[in-house]
């Protein structure tokens, strides 16, 4: 890649797609659930899940760059954080905000291929997201925060599909997700604690403790149980609940195998988090296309 491009790809993070990711299963959660709910047509999530894709990467790049410019300062006192492109000096602040302005110009693009009650719903999530990075210097909780950003796809997905949430589905699934990105976020923001400690920053991993694991344990038996009473209310079938199984599986699995005060570990339990929103999508989407294969 040319390489004045460099400084600005590594400011989306897109050497790392697992944030992407995160962004997106919420999305896919709703868009199938919706889709099975409405007995639609599989070009109905198929092209929903595209365009939310397209928007999560774009977003979720975005969401970096409002990151780093709050967090320029603070991340040259981080071993891990001291390299990225703004702490660096590679790019400017100015340069930084006019990207910003191309990645939400284009954000907006993917938006407003939906609905206007989408659009106005997923307009109104910026809020939180501009706000996350200052949630770190005032609160023990940003990951909270971050999950009512990383989770609004569980809605906006919905009324994507259907024109308007069903709250009732929704918001179960919604506060499962916030409760899943506490976890993942949590065993994330172990990573850096130790600076964290000496630049002021404050996060769960911190308040925690000592008793991170058994907390995130019942953290996730939370999210598990949120996202298993959204799919009940729904109407699911088996599919679905067993891709729940296999994803408290892995939640449990990554608890039980993470060493909280190694970096490599942390890492590797942070990604490993995100295979569970992929097995609640895979039973959501089983449920769906067993449904679908019965109406043909």
């Amino acid at each position: 890649m040319p390489k004045p491009v460099r400084p600005y790809l590594y400011l989306t993070r897109i050497d790392k797609p697992i944030g992407t990711l995160l962004l997106f299963y919420p999305c896919a959660w709703s868009i199938t659930m919706a889709s099975y709910a409405l007995e639609a047509p599989f070009t109905t999530p198929l092209t929903y899940i595209s365009l939310f894709g397209l928007g999560a990467l774009i977003m979720r790049g975005a969401g970096c760059t409002i990151n780093d410019m709050w967090d320029r300062n603070l991340d040259k006192g981080v071993e891990r954080t001291k390299t990225r492109p703004l702490a660096a000096g590679e790019i400017t602040p100015k340069q930084a905000f006019a990207f910003l302005g191309l990645q939400l110009t284009a954000g907006l693009g993917v938006l407003t291929q939906l609905n206007w009650y989408s659009i106005l719903l997923g307009a109104s999530s910026l809020s939180v997201v501009t706000i996350y990075p200052f949630m770190k210097r005032v609160t023990y909780w940003p990951q909270a925060v971050l999950g009512l950003a990383f989770n609004w796809g569980a809605l906006l997905g919905w009324s994507a599909v259907a024109g308007a949430v069903d709250w009732s589905v929704c918001l179960p699934l919604y506060a499962g997700g916030i409760c899943w990105t506490l976890v993942y976020d949590s065993v994330y923001a172990h990573q850096d604690k130790k600076d964290d400690v000496n630049m002021g920053i404050r996060s769960t991993a911190l308040l925690f403790g000592e008793r991170t694991r058994p907390i995130l344990s019942a953290l996730s038996a939370s999210s598990i149980s949120l996202i298993t009473y959204a799919g009940y209310l729904n109407g699911h079938g088996a599919l679905f609940y067993g891709g729940i199984g296999l994803a408290a599986a892995q939640l449990a699995r990554v608890l039980w195998r993470t060493d909280f005060e190694s970096r490599p570990s942390c890492w590797k339990g942070f990604v490993g988090c995100g295979w569970a929103g992929f097995w609640v999508w895979m039973g959501a989407l089983g449920d769906y296309a067993m449904l679908i294969s019965s109406l043909s």
